[in-house]
């Protein structure tokens, strides 16, 4: 009795692409970037594929809301080279920034609730009685972000900063009000918001009162994080099915 006998069915490219809405050409080009395994070959020339191949594709489908192309992409490359731990290792780096990102939403959580209340920021020093903190520049401000000096100046750009300038040497100046303003900006960046996105939310934080739409905002930020969480789950559940199947085809 044959072991498999799904692995003698063989499947016609457009049978693989017509249950998903893909081209035929878009499944030649998922096996040649390996996220397929290699596929057959009739006597013409012609590629044939087999349920596997199927599997492959609907594994790499479900893994790509999660994950997102290039990691998707590693996985199943990973995979049908035979290094499961390599996969593993990016599953882990996804579920890690996952995590990080959630701990991201909760800063800025607490930034806000610190924003309406007018209480520092969580984990900042209690206020003392004497001289407001000294104005910083732009490199100093560009450490304490871990970005780059060129994205405060992009940021400035987009009005979403507004240092003034020192009327001697010319240098850009951040009080609190635009140091509050870097932060806030950096953090909804991690969390996914484009800059035409920040900007109303920043213009909200500058007027009096102006805390509702980042509400909203963060209640959508926390839909796409569970969204994200969830489908990471589905595209591990597939996957651990396509590595069962490869195992039973050996």
């Amino acid at each position: 009795m044959e072991r498999n006998p799904q692995s003698r069915v063989r499947l016609r490219p457009v049978d693989l692409a017509r249950p998903h809405g893909l081209s035929t050409q878009a499944v030649r080009n998922y096996e040649e970037a390996g996220i397929l395994p290699a596929a057959a070959r009739t006597e013409s020339g012609y590629r044939t594929y087999s349920p596997l191949h199927a599997q492959a594709l609907d594994t790499f489908l479900a893994l790509l809301p999660g994950h997102g192309h290039p990691t998707a992409t590693g996985i199943m490359r990973a995979v049908n080279r035979g290094a499961a731990a390599e996969a593993f290792r990016l599953i882990d780096e996804s579920h890690a920034q996952l995590l990080e990102d959630r701990r991201t939403l909760s800063a800025v959580e607490n930034a806000l609730r610190d924003l309406g209340s007018g209480a520092p920021e969580s984990g900042a020093p209690e206020p003392r009685e004497g001289p407001t903190p000294a104005p910083t520049f732009i490199g100093p401000l560009a450490d304490r972000l871990s970005v780059r000096p060129a994205t405060l100046r992009k940021w400035e750009a987009a009005g979403l900063v507004r240092p003034r300038r020192d009327p001697l040497t010319g240098y850009r100046v951040y009080g609190e009000a635009e140091v509050r303003d870097a932060r806030l900006v950096h953090q909804l960046r991690r969390g996914g918001y484009l800059l035409e996105q920040i900007a109303p939310l920043v213009d909200q934080v500058r007027a009096a009162g102006g805390l509702e739409p980042l509400e909203a905002a963060l209640g959508d930020w926390r839909s796409r994080l569970a969204t994200r969480g969830r489908a990471l789950l589905t595209g591990s559940a597939k996957l651990d099915a396509y590595l069962g199947e490869r195992e039973r085809e050996r």
